[in-house]
Formats: C-alpha cells, sequence, structure tokens
C-alpha cells in the first residue's frame, strides 16, 4: 500500500464534473461507514440528519484568490502566470504597489532573470530568480498593485482536468461557485472543494441539530496538487503551506473530545491542519504555522474522527490521506461503487462522508 501503483484508477471522462451542481446542496453525498464498510447514497442537504448532536464541523474559510493572470513579454510574447503567494489585506502595510511573489509562468520560452513582463493597468514585472519546473519569482511594480491588478482582472485558477474551452459567460459563475459561502480569508490559489456543498441553510439547520461549526484557515497552495513522481508514496513531498488555528476552535475541538462528540473535518486540508497542529496526546494547539505533513496509510490520526471530502485524481497525495484514513482496500471499493453509480468526480463533483 506504499507503491504508488495502488492507488492507481480507471475513470470515465465523463464523469470528470465541468461545471457545479445546479445548487450547491443538491450535489450527491456517498456515505462510508467504516466499522460496517458499508456504504449509502444521499443528498448533501441530508448532512444534518446524518451526523450526531454533539457532533463538531471543523472548516476550511480560505479564500480563494483569482491568481490566474494573463500579460506580455518585453518582445511581445503572451504569457501566463498563476501568482502563488497573496497578501492578506488585514496585515497590509500599505506598501502592495511594490512587491516580488512566486509564481507560475507559461510562456513560448523559458524566462531569464532580468525579463520584463507587462500587465494590465499599468503593471508591470521584473523575472528576479528562474528556479525550474515553471517556477519564477516575480517583482512587480506600477498601478494599484498586483492585488488590486488581481481582484479586478484575475481569473480563478481552475484545475487542468475543467476543459471548457474560454467561454466567458461561465466566468461569473465560477467566481460564485469555486469559492466556499464561507471564505473569508484571501491567500488559497485553489478551493477547499470539501467545502463548496455548503450553503447558510445547510449550516442553519447543522445548529438546529445540534451540530456546532468552527472554523481555521489553511491556505491552499500548489504543492498540495503537485503530481507524484516517487514511486514510494512516502518519498512524495508536498510544499509549505500557512495555517491559523483560533483559540476558540481549539477550545471547542477539545470540549467536545472530552464529552464524546466527534470532530469531522470538512476536507483535506483541515485534516492536515489540525493534525500538524496536535501534541502527543491528541490537544489541537492554537496559532500560526507552516505544514508540510504527507499522510500515508499508518498514519495515527489524533485529532479527526471523520471527514467530508470530495472524489479524488488517481495517484495523489489526497487519495493517499483518505486510504490512511479509512483503509486502501475500503477506499478502493467505495471508488468501484461511486463510479458504477456514476457519482460526479473532482472540484466541482460529489462529496463523501467518511464516518
Amino acid at each position: 500500500m506504499l507503491d504508488i501503483e495502488d492507488y492507481n484508477y480507471d475513470l470515465p471522462q465523463d464523469l470528470i464534473a465541468q461545471t457545479p451542481a445546479c445548487e450547491r446542496d443538491h450535489s450527491r453525498l456517498f456515505e462510508v461507514d467504516r466499522s460496517a464498510g458499508s456504504f449509502s447514497d444521499h443528498r448533501f442537504f441530508d448532512l444534518p440528519q446524518l451526523l450526531l448532536p454533539g457532533d463538531l464541523l471543523v472548516v476550511n474559510n480560505t479564500q480563494v484568490v483569482p491568481a490566474r493572470l494573463f500579460g506580455h513579454k518585453e518582445s511581445g510574447g503572451r504569457i501566463e502566470i498563476l501568482v502563488l503567494e497573496h497578501s492578506d489585506p488585514s496585515l497590509d502595510s500599505g506598501n502592495s504597489r511594490t512587491s516580488e511573489r512566486l509564481c507560475l509562468m507559461k510562456a513560448s520560452r523559458r524566462p531569464r532573470p532580468g525579463s520584463l513582463l507587462f500587465f494590465d493597468a499599468g503593471v508591470s514585472g521584473v523575472v528576479r530568480n528562474v528556479l525550474g519546473n515553471g517556477l519564477v519569482t516575480i517583482k512587480f511594480n506600477g498601478g494599484r498593485g498586483i492585488d488590486s491588478l488581481l481582484d479586478e482582472k484575475g481569473r480563478l485558477p481552475l484545475p487542468p482536468y475543467i476543459k471548457r474551452g474560454n467561454d466567458p459567460s461561465l466566468e461569473g459563475l465560477d467566481r460564485d461557485r469555486y469559492q466556499t459561502v464561507y471564505a473569508c480569508r484571501r491567500g488559497a490559489v485553489a478551493a477547499p472543494t470539501a467545502g463548496l456543498h455548503f450553503t447558510q441553510d445547510v449550516l442553519r439547520r447543522l445548529q438546529k441539530e445540534g451540530v456546532c461549526v468552527v472554523s481555521l484557515t489553511l491556505h491552499v497552495g500548489y504543492g498540495t496538487f503537485r503530481p507524484v513522481k516517487a514511486t514510494d508514496i512516502r518519498d512524495h513531498h508536498l510544499g509549505y503551506e500557512s495555517y491559523a488555528i483560533p483559540p476558540e476552535t481549539a477550545d471547542k475541538i477539545r470540549s467536545v473530545r472530552e464529552s464524546g462528540g466527534r470532530v469531522i473535518a470538512v476536507g483535506t486540508t483541515v485534516v492536515r491542519a489540525l493534525e500538524s497542529a496536535a501534541n502527543a496526546e491528541g490537544s489541537v494547539i492554537p496559532g500560526e504555522g507552516k505544514t508540510d505533513l504527507l499522510i500515508t496509510p499508518g498514519f495515527v490520526f489524533r485529532v479527526v474522527d471523520g471527514m467530508i471530502t470530495n472524489f479524488h485524481l488517481p495517484k495523489s497525495s489526497l487519495l493517499f490521506l483518505v486510504s490512511a484514513f479509512a483503509g486502501l482496500d475500503l477506499i478502493k471499493q467505495a471508488y468501484a461503487e461511486a463510479i458504477e453509480k456514476r457519482y460526479r468526480f473532482y472540484s466541482y463533483g460529489d462529496a463523501m462522508l467518511i464516518v
């Protein structure tokens, strides 16, 4: 179960969701009961009835930045960049017009240090460092700053398996639906997709059923989705991602666990943040930090009792994580049944509840 080929599976192309469900909470929900080894089919709006009074849901309130931007080189050649580092407006010192950021860059030729780049609204850039694998650092100057330009002209960095051409009518849809309803902390380059199914109505009904919801922040980074090239999955390296766990969230987790309730993580990002911040006794330490935690089978979970997640790509670190939590054989059976029942997969796809 440590060989990368153990995490491969065949998925019909038409099951890769290209658009979200008509309503967020109308997506399907595939429940996996670990103790019984059984599966059941629901809709996401059934979630309040599937959890127990006293359970605690932990969500990731990161906000996706429209970080995909087009421009051109001094020669006129077209470029595309994905800005991977973002400032938090609440912490901005006011000097946002000049900033150096790590970016992923696509161009017809390999960029060179010192190359000039030009974007809309009077913003320009200089390539400072070329790091390999498309990664560069760019110093941005001019206009109202790179953050304002991204908010005005940037596009959401949808995953490459969403192939819809350049239909401009879908840009507004993505700005709304590739963002959770509780997103409030700017900084992610991809959505924590397990949270995309929640609506305010579902959140209200959870509270009515005695299920509390608290939040943390983990800014989803490029490393989470980097292809795994290692044969032994333990040799894969994730990039560091920043997280912040408020004291009130850590306190609520402690009180719920003391009272016998379950901690249900909404998404693999929440799992990684909580397990990274846990001490040997399983207490979550509040505060800010960075994590590159790679969870593979054999990992001992100290905090999380259940999770809500989407269906993940073959040979991905996210699939390693859910297999570590539920067992590789059970996950393989679950994915096979979900494919047979034509669940929709990946970021805009359906959800799975593992308890």
